[in-house]
């Protein structure tokens, strides 16, 4: 009888393992369905970069200049899991991406999948990054073989078990990956700022992964619900504000007074930005002015609240 137990007990364990395997196999990108990488415009590609906000975590410590352009990793993530270290991503070939293909990279940047087929940790913001367009990604990809080689290899990260286990993250993307939609829907009279505003925040400009809370008490994914909403910072200091057009948020902001803040730093009552916030708004700096028009336009009709209940 006892054989029997331990028979069936071991069936099951074992159905179970191939299940949560099977559930976690990394999906990837339809290779033939991206476009030409040759085709990529480095010009274009350098407007997404800057949208992307890729400097603020690949570039060193405070880096100013051409600095910036560095990537061989910046400040270690640090948060309830462990400490997370930004990889480089310069085009070096032995300690940065120099050896990726575009598939490679999109693939990083649409699917959080490594090129030895890992999942990625979601630190790297590719559930807003899912939302780019196919041609953003090959001419960032285009920019990016630009940029220097840099030789240093960031630190790997240090994260406790089961954090350490990355075949896990394959149930975290089940539950919680975004997909390539829009969170908000506007209006069928939306502008073409609005859209464009839209597709910067909700996509390259990641703006959700700080201004939004997460479900799961802070492990799960953007709570779609509350977004933009204000959420606990995750450098373990304050809040990150609201940024709804509320009276708990920057409703009694103009769209000019918006753009003017990404632009300049300086909010409309002459107080000046700070915290990570200052190297967002540096990137967003370097965007066209219509850029950060569209973002403005997008930010005043986001649904207004007040943030979540009992915060």
């Amino acid at each position: 009888m006892l054989d029997r137990i331990l028979t069936v007990l071991f069936v099951v364990i074992l159905l179970g393992a191939g299940l949560v395997y099977g559930l976690t196999i990394p999906d990837r990108l339809n290779a033939a369905a991206l476009p030409d990488p040759a085709m990529g415009d480095a010009a274009r590609g350098e407007t997404v970069f800057w949208a992307g906000g890729c400097a603020s975590c690949h570039a060193p410590s405070k880096a100013e200049g051409d600095d910036k352009l560095k990537l061989g990793g910046g400040d270690p993530i640090r948060s309830d899991f462990g400490t997370f270290h930004a990889p480089n991503i310069s085009p070096d070939p032995d300690a940065g991406i120099g050896q990726w293909s575009f598939v490679d990279f999109a693939n990083a940047m649409k699917r959080g999948v490594s090129p030895d087929g890992k999942h990625l940790y979601p630190a790297f913001p590719y559930t807003s990054y899912v939302k780019m367009t196919d041609g953003d990604l090959n001419d960032l990809w285009a920019f990016m073989r630009t940029l220097p080689k840099v030789a240093t290899t960031a630190p790997a990260n240090d994260l406790a078990f089961p954090f350490n286990v990355r075949r896990g993250i394959g149930l975290w993307k089940l539950a919680f990956m975004d997909g390539p939609g829009p969170i908000i829907a506007l209006p069928e009279d939306a502008s073409e700022a609005q859209k464009r505003g839209r597709y910067l925040v909700e996509g390259p400009g990641h703006c959700g992964q700080c201004h939004t809370p997460r479900l799961l008490y802070g492990a799960g994914g953007l709570d779609d619900a509350h977004w933009l909403q204000g959420a606990p910072n995750p450098d373990g200091e304050g809040r990150i504000p609201n940024i709804t057009p509320s009276e708990a948020g920057i409703g009694s902001w103009s769209a000019s007074d918006i753009a003017y803040y990404l632009e300049s730093g300086f909010t409309p009552d002459f107080d000046s930005v700070g915290g990570s916030m200052v190297d967002v708004q540096e990137n967003i700096a370097r965007l066209p002015a219509a850029d950060r028009e569209a973002i403005a336009a997008y930010l005043k009709v986001v649904p207004a609240a007040g943030g979540r209940p009992g915060e």
